[in-house]
């Protein structure tokens, strides 16, 4: 089935409406790179105040064009827009670009004129890319409809290519182009998607994913307006192999929503957008130097399979310096293998280091032969998965042709870190060597690619779980009902008591048993110690009646007019470790779980993991273990095991709560979650459901 963005990435025929025969004009530029790099399909001006432009006939109107059109590029001011495109769709023409700004952004009028723009293109079903777009290009087909002067200042290309560049900037967009094709990324479409008033960034991306033509997308992202459809079409590159390479601008938190939860207040809008790239296998790039060396690592033939990476240098201490940075990024440096150091060790002295890194010293200057033996039997070992080597200019050209060999005889991934001016650095790239001019940009590029290798071979998604329908409390409701409701998803209640009286409250803590906890009961107070709403390790009748009194009078004062129901006694509790977790609908994601250290500390440490849901047991342990304070959990400094696997179970059962919420249900908090010793179980401390804010 062919998308209806087919016409827009890959028109057979275009028409410049408001052509210019001036190449620095907007209408120009566009008709010039058509004719420049010779675009075969159909290129049409329009505009009645010219006869001829770039060698083209000019046409006076868009009906006087006596072809078919697959894409009308509007180089006209925004007013003029929609009663144009009406114009293009009366004559069959099914996909335009809008260059206008002037809409959204431009006040109550622009906003009408947006408002429009959108009817007109979802009655008509017509494909209209921006407003305030600077246009595409099909570099596979020259077809140029970016007033973009990057495509006559970056070096050209020379073929097809197989990297597609997405940006929510049109400036963005021609940066990182001209950073890559220095760097010689080979590029099928350059999109920006302006204004985003009909077609959105997931769409682009959806249509990529299908794209024959593209292995590789550099995506630009300012914010996601459908986060479903990019979590489907991420998940449609990952099926095919391909590879998405974000950068996400705004690293700040929704700071209105932390007055009302703790999970609001962790599970920000830059935090989600990180962990749904992990769990998507999106890889995350800090800049657009950083960008394009990765996609330049994606195009090589050999993809790694692992981490695990081997340190080849004429100097210990650059051995010691590229441990350091590799590990502290997430790599590993395996020992080598007794027979490969035994190898390597015929032609390395005794002060030259063979376990990893491996130092041949300035040695090697004198036996180059034995750099052939030493790259050959690192290529051959299966204890590693890459190769870099570490050489100035002039030692890796002596090095080239052995490091050329022994990439086109192995499926091993080699790579040169070249601080000098090796002049075998395109022949070392023409075999499929990737080579870098600076160690920490190498580090920046090898590390995120080398983990998303790994993760393609090792990344799983939870099933969608089969809920039973639970009967949801009216909202807002008390913590008692709260706890009813999860429990329902096999979150076990801990002992307690609901009282409306201080003689209920007595009666309910000898029922339970000593101490107890006594906490106001209130569907208006989210935050019950703050309010003075909490009394812990009462030992006795007397303890609990006057604990009742105090905190339902603090209550009252810390908020009048909210509604009392009373207190709760719960018997305290002792465990290893307290941890929170919060399931919330992210605006742009969706269901979301968090997971973090709990307790009064939950916010200061910010110690948490996020995940999309569904989540499983597995999924739910990669969380816990991701977490500093999982030491906790884990028998620190002789402490007792904390019971993981039935955290895990909660944490599944409190995601699989919200799943089956209703959607007015905005939240579903339990904090703390008590995690007791290994075979003792957990226990809910405390739970809170939020309905969704109007």
């Amino acid at each position: 089935m062919t998308s209806r963005l087919e016409p827009l990435l890959n028109p057979r025929s275009i028409a410049m409406i408001g052509a210019s025969g001036n190449p620095g004009r907007i209408g120009g530029m566009p008709l010039e790179l058509l004719t420049r790099f010779g675009f075969e399909g159909g290129i049409y001006p329009v505009n009645p105040k010219y006869q001829e432009v770039f060698g083209l006939r000019c046409w006076p109107e868009i009906e006087a064009v006596p072809e078919p059109v697959d894409l009308a590029v509007l180089a006209i001011a925004a007013a003029e827009v929609t009663p144009m495109l009406r114009r293009c769709h009366a004559k069959g023409i099914p996909a335009a670009i809008v260059y206008a700004a002037g809409f959204a952004e431009a006040g109550d009028e622009g906003a009408r004129l947006q408002a429009e723009l959108e009817a007109f293109v979802a009655e008509s079903g017509m494909a209209v890319a921006g407003p305030n777009c600077m246009g595409f290009a099909n570099l596979n087909t020259q077809a140029h409809t970016a007033f973009a002067s990057v495509f006559k200042t970056a070096p050209a290309q020379d073929g097809p290519g197989s990297v597609s560049l997405l940006t929510q900037s049109g400036n963005v967009c021609a940066a990182v182009y001209a950073i890559a094709r220095r760097v010689g990324l080979p590029f099928s479409h350059f999109i920006n998607t302006g204004n985003e008033a009909c077609l959105d960034f997931s769409q682009y991306l959806e249509y990529l994913a299908a794209d024959p033509q593209t292995e590789i997308v550099l995506g630009y992202i300012e914010q996601l307006r459908d986060g479903g459809r990019f979590v489907q079409a991420c998940r449609e590159l990952e099926r095919r192999g391909k590879l998405l390479i974000a950068l996400k601008a705004g690293a700040t938190d929704k700071g209105a929503q932390a007055v009302q939860s703790h999970t609001s207040a962790l599970a920000g809008d830059r935090r989600v957008y990180a962990a749904a790239f992990r769990q998507l296998n999106v890889i995350e790039a800090t800049d657009f130097a950083q960008m394009a060396h990765l996609a330049s690592l994606a195009t090589l033939r050999h993809r790694a399979a692992g981490k695990r990476v081997a340190v080849l240098t004429m100097s210990g201490a650059l051995g010691a310096i590229l441990a350091d940075k590799f590990i502290g990024a997430g790599l590993s440096l395996p020992d080598l293998p007794p027979d490969l150091q035994e190898v390597l060790r015929g032609g390395i002295p005794d002060y030259g280091m063979v376990g990893n890194p491996v130092d041949v010293t300035g040695n090697v200057v004198n036996d180059p032969a034995f750099v052939r033996t030493v790259l050959q039997a690192l290529g051959t070992s299966d204890a590693i998965d890459v190769v870099v080597v570490y050489a100035p200019g002039y030692m890796l050209d002596r090095m080239a042709d052995a490091l050329a060999e022994a990439s086109r005889q192995h499926r091993r991934l080699f790579v040169a870190i070249d601080t000098g001016q090796a002049q075998s650095r395109a022949a070392l790239r023409e075999a499929e060597v990737a080579v870098f001019e600076d160690l920490g940009l190498a580090v920046a590029a090898l590390a995120p690619y080398l983990l998303w290798c790994e993760a393609r071979a090792t990344r799983r998604q939870a099933d969608q779980p089969v809920l039973d329908t639970v009967a949801m409390p009216a909202l807002p409701c008390n913590e008692a009902q709260a706890r009813a409701y999860v429990a329902a998803f096999g979150v076990p209640e801990a002992a307690i008591g609901v009282a409306r009286s201080a003689d209920e409250a007595v009666r309910d803590a000898r029922r339970v048993g000593y101490p107890v906890a006594v906490k106001v009961l209130s569907p208006d107070i989210v935050h019950k110690t703050e309010a003075g709403g909490v009394a812990l390790n009462l030992a006795d009748d007397e303890a609990v009646r006057a604990a009742w009194a105090d905190v339902t009078q603090a209550a009252a004062r810390a908020q009048p007019g909210a509604r009392i129901d009373g207190v709760m006694v719960q018997k305290m509790e002792r465990g290893v470790a307290e941890i929170i977790v919060g399931a919330t609908r992210d605006p742009v994601f969706g269901p979301v779980l968090t997971v973090g250290l709990g307790g009064v500390l939950t916010e200061i440490y910010q110690d948490t993991s996020h995940r999309l849901l569904p989540v499983d047991e597995d999924i739910a342990l990669q969380m816990l273990r991701e977490l500093k304070a999982f030491a906790l959990l884990d028998g620190f400094r002789g402490k007792p095991r904390g019971d993981v696997a039935a955290a895990c179970q909660r944490i599944v059962a409190i995601g699989n709560a919200l799943l089956a919420a209703p959607a007015h249900v905005s939240q579903i908090e339990v904090n703390p979650l008590l995690i007791k010793e290994a075979g003792q179980g957990v226990a809910v401390l405390d739970a809170l459901i939020l309905p969704a804010t109007p």
